[in-house]
């Protein structure tokens, strides 16, 4: 080793003991007044300015003999001063509470002081106890009052970083703060957790299901209940009212006999505890919802796949053209998703639908049940139905007029088989003067006066009259008031469609064979369309009482005029496809047309019909006037109970009756008079009875 190496050790080694010196020289002088003061009265003063945090706690921990853990993220200065001496002890306080001020705060675990920040320090804190500006968690169970209500109360009591959640199960409170602000949130809890003479009772239940508990505890003193009750002559002492709630898996308990509720509490005990039966299989009998479709949203819970329940929702709804019968899609609903129920079987349970019961089979732990229990409770509620009736109004007014004189002539050129036609000729020919001409019968409606001078023959052989004059006038108004109300009562959220109308077949081909030695027969290929009225909507209500319809609206009919048309049929149709917002019973527009069309046609003769007054005796003049007033309206009707359902269908079921009663064949003495079949009469006693008239 060289000697300037050397030199330069020795060097770094005086420097850094120089440096280890200074330190330990700075803390003695620190340390003196504490040290002197506590061998005397054991007594010290803090006076720390700007002093950095580390350096305080290293002298607090000298002071107090405790252990400290610094977290890294720990670093500012604190100042620190005290006129008068206070006790040893009192340091370590002091120390909490000007962290506290910076946002650090202490954990005690082990004989060790850990400082971090506030933030973090609620993940450390122990459930032990403490003082001061320690933090700590504390568990409150409440009897009487529900933890999750108590939390917005406290919430503003606790600081910023500390938290303060309910565990509804227990109904208990989990806080994490400050032990001298402890004390003070435990006061208030206790003052208002007191049982109440009127409130409810809630019995946490932890290994059973509440719903089942319920089940049978009142099937147990219901019966009791009813007859005490009626025995004291309605005394409110007797009353008995016992729920669950699936949500936090309690039992609700309301009664003003003590006897009565310590009973309840015991049966509860013995029954809350572990199922003897071995599979843990349970079985869930409906009363609303559709097992298949239930099945499958509960097999997607349990393998968290969301596709399964999609696919059940699409399987099970009507589609547009509403082929899948219900039949069709409780198998279709029954058999799909087989590879998630089995994944659910070998982690969480398994859960199976019987469609002829309508009832779930569960096989689960108890936990796990109880939470598919309180799923299928709140799944299991009676949907509401909504009753749809559509107004579609129709007012058509149609006038036309024609009027015009025609002129013809018809005359032989002697002996010869030459002959000469003049005249005027308009319209079709049921209004020309020539068609009428060859066949009187064949004159269109309306005043026909025409001057006929014999008959002629044509070189074909062919008679017609010799009409040398034909004046028409004919005028028509024809007015039509049309109201549809077409009614459809469906399911919330389910697709409803109803058709009323004529299946009218129409030509889309043709086949024929020529040519040959054996001739094919023709055929003709015919496709058959629904023409009427069409109303297909599919609801949904809202927790507003508002109700989304998504509804498609058809108006088509047959034109009269292409009946005879080699062509085909001509339908006229008039349909609406939107979604709008109603409320209930609201009537409501969707659309509609307002048309107002006039024509008008002029045949005349070049010059001769353009003469003043004379020129009528060469014109033929037509007017047509049309106007249609359409409207298509909409208002729903939200059935949520079973009365409502049985008072709107009785409105109805009495207006029928009134209209069959309303409509009476008069007497004839040469015919027979039937009676008019008429709707029997409902009793509304008893809806299912029927009383023939």
């Amino acid at each position: 080793m060289t000697k300037g190496v050397v030199t330069e050790m020795v060097s770094f080694m005086n420097r850094k003991s120089l440096v280890c010196l200074m330190r330990a020289l700075l803390c003695a002088v620190l340390l003196a007044p504490f040290s002197a003061s506590a061998a005397t009265e054991e007594n010290v003063s803090l006076n720390f300015v700007n002093a950095d945090i580390g350096e305080v706690v290293k002298a607090v921990s000298h002071i107090t003999g405790r252990n400290f853990l610094i977290d890294p993220r720990v670093k500012g200065t604190i100042n620190i001063v005290s006129s008068t001496p206070v006790p040893a002890p009192l340091a370590y306080d002091i120390l909490l509470s000007s962290l506290r001020l910076q946002g650090f705060a202490s954990v005690e675990s082990g004989g060790v002081t850990k400082i971090m920040p506030e933030a973090d320090a609620k993940l450390h804190a122990g459930t032990g106890g403490g003082k001061g500006d320690t933090l700590i968690t504390r568990v409150f169970t409440l009897k009487y009052e529900s933890a999750i209500q108590l939390v917005p109360i406290l919430r503003p009591l606790i600081a910023p970083n500390n938290i303060v959640v309910a565990y509804p199960n227990s109904n208990a409170l989990v806080v994490t703060d400050y032990a001298s602000n402890m004390k003070r949130i435990q006061q208030i809890v206790e003052s208002i957790d007191q049982p109440s003479a009127e409130a409810p009772v809630v019995i946490p239940v932890k290994r059973a299901s509440a719903i089942e508990l319920a089940q049978t505890i009142n099937r147990l003193m219901q019966d009791a209940s009813a007859a005490a009750a009626s025995a004291a002559g309605g005394d409110a002492s007797v009353r008995f009212m016992l729920t669950a709630d699936a949500r936090t898996n309690s039992l609700l308990v309301r009664t003003d006999n003590p006897a009565r509720l310590a009973r309840v509490r015991e049966l509860a005990d013995k029954l809350d505890a572990d199922t003897g039966a071995p599979g843990n299989i349970h079985v869930i009998y409906l009363k609303n919802a559709d097992a298949a479709k239930l099945a499958e949203t509960l097999r997607s819970l349990l393998s968290g796949d969301a596709s399964a329940s999609q696919k059940a929702v699409q399987t099970s709804s009507p589609t547009t053209g509403m082929n899948n019968t219900a039949g069709n899609a409780t198998t279709a609903a029954a058999s799909t998703s087989s590879a998630s129920a089995q994944s659910a079987s070998s982690t969480a349970g398994m859960v199976q639908a019987d469609p002829g019961s309508n009832a779930l089979i569960i096989i689960a732990p108890q936990a796990i049940y109880n939470n598919l229990r309180a799923v299928v409770d709140m799944l299991d509620v009676r949907r509401a139905q909504v009753y749809v009736e559509a107004l579609i109004a129709e007012v058509t007014t149609d006038k036309a007029a024609e009027f015009g004189i025609q002129w013809q002539s018809l005359s032989r050129l002697g002996s010869s088989d030459r002959s000469v036609v003049g005249g005027t000729n308009f319209g079709t020919p049921g209004q020309n003067i020539l068609g009428v001409a060859g066949n009187v019968t064949t004159a269109g409606a309306g005043l026909n006066i025409g001057v006929v001078r014999g008959t002629l023959t044509l070189p074909d052989g062919t008679q017609i009259l010799n009409l040398n004059m034909l004046a028409r006038a004919m005028q028509t108004d024809t007015d039509t008031n049309v109201l549809s109300t077409p009614t459809l009562l469906t399911l919330d959220n389910e697709e409803a469609k109803i058709v009323i109308g004529q299946n009218v077949p129409f030509i889309t081909g043709s086949y024929a064979q020529t040519g040959t030695t054996v001739t094919a027969s023709p055929f003709q290929t015919i496709e058959r369309q629904d023409v009427g009225i069409t109303l297909r909507i599919k609801p949904q209500v809202t927790e507003g009482g508002l109700v989304r319809l998504q509804l498609y609206q058809e108006v088509s009919s047959v034109d009269e005029a292409s009946r005879l048309d080699p062509a085909g049929l001509t339908t006229n149709k008039r349909s609406l496809e939107s979604v709008v917002l109603a409320d209930q019973g609201q009537i409501i527009v969707l659309g509609g047309l307002i048309q107002d069309q006039v024509d008008g046609g002029v045949s005349k003769v070049p010059l001769l019909g353009d003469i003043p007054l004379l020129g009528a005796l060469f014109r033929y003049d037509t007017r047509h006037h049309k106007k249609t007033n359409l409207m298509i309206f909409i208002r729903p009707y939200v059935l949520r109970t079973a009365e409502e359902t049985a008072g709107m269908t009785q409105d109805r079921y009495d207006y029928l009756r009134g209209e069959q009663q309303n409509f009476k064949l008069p007497f004839h003495p040469m015919l027979p008079n039937p009676p008019s079949p008429e709707a029997p009469v409902i009793d509304r006693r008893q809806p299912a009875a029927v009383t023939q008239p």
